[in-house]
């Protein structure tokens, strides 16, 4: 099967040449809200990804950025154009912008000169009551100079990947329901970090909310995030779920490699999620595998 894989990354934090300026990819051993990250907190080159199936066909690419901390995001994304082994118009690379930051315009203008730049990524995923799930370090929503410079999308024709859990879910869709025109993706299948029944209905209703905007689409990705056992079986609701309020055109297969390297191989990752739509016929295989994405982020 031809794949666009939607979300996954390289790095490479034992180089000096260049120094992205990685944080937690060199804080060794530091716990994770996914665990423990030590056996990815090393090189993974295109080289290593781009060969991670054995079974399928990486026909396009979408490089996600990896670590808040990176003070150049120009630099990572230059970067990341220059060594990824596809042809520019088959990849798409989401940069780092800090929104909250002085820099934020100048950040996003010079990656927009990058060829494959198409869209931004910076982690609003905060709990009050739970820091240990804290991918970011504040409610970045509530930040008036964050939200201020949101409408830079706008005006630079750029996508924003959206990664935040349940809990802020109704924040953002209202925030979100002022820039019609910025397409927004939902990472990791909106991050279901609470998979009881409460936690799981307060994840549905979240996601209905976000649905509701036309501009949204959502990545089955991450899984392993908040279920290191995950499986087929064990996804099959929450597709059912995304499946019956976003509809296969918005929705894009992601690896999160090599994050999710910590938990399955490569191939097992897209054959559960491959088991989990099966049933929705070819035309939803195809979507979900390589047509949203190319829709989404502007490959041929």
């Amino acid at each position: 099967m031809q794949i666009v894989d939607a979300h996954h990354h390289i790095w490479i934090p034992e180089q000096t040449q260049p120094d992205l300026g990685y944080g937690w990819l060199r804080d060794i051993g530091s716990m994770k809200p996914f665990g423990d990250p030590t056996p990815i907190q090393r090189d993974y080159p295109w080289s290593e990804f781009s060969t991670e199936s054995s079974a399928h066909q990486l026909v396009g690419s979408v490089y996600v950025q990896v670590d808040g901390a990176i003070k150049d995001p120009v630099a990572e994304t230059e970067w990341v154009q220059s060594v990824v082994e596809l042809p520019a118009e088959h990849v798409g690379i989401v940069g780092l912008v800090n929104l909250a930051g002085n820099e934020a315009q100048v950040q996003m203008e010079s990656q927009s000169r990058v060829e494959s730049f198409r869209g931004v990524r910076q982690i609003i995923s905060h709990l009050d009551d739970n820091p240990a799930l804290c991918f970011s370090p504040e409610h970045y929503l509530r930040n008036p100079r964050w939200r201020d410079h949101f409408k830079l999308l706008e005006e630079h024709g750029l996508s924003f990947d959206l990664q935040l859990y349940p809990e802020q879910m109704h924040e953002a869709a209202e925030f979100l329901s002022q820039f019609p025109s910025v397409p927004v993706v939902i990472d990791h299948a909106g991050s279901p970090h609470d998979q009881s029944a409460k936690g799981l209905a307060l994840w549905r209703d979240g996601m209905s909310a976000l649905s509701q905007l036309d501009t949204t689409c959502v990545k089955l990705s991450g899984f392993g995030m908040f279920d290191r056992n995950w499986s087929a079986a064990s996804i099959q609701p929450i597709i059912n779920d995304l499946l019956d309020s976003f509809g296969p055109r918005r929705i894009m297969f992601g690896s999160n490699f090599p994050v999710d390297k910590l938990m399955a191989d490569y191939d097992s990752v897209v054959e559960r999620v491959l088991a989990s739509i099966a049933s929705a016929g070819e035309d939803t295989v195809v979507q979900v595998f390589a047509k949203t994405a190319r829709e989404f982020y502007r490959l041929k």
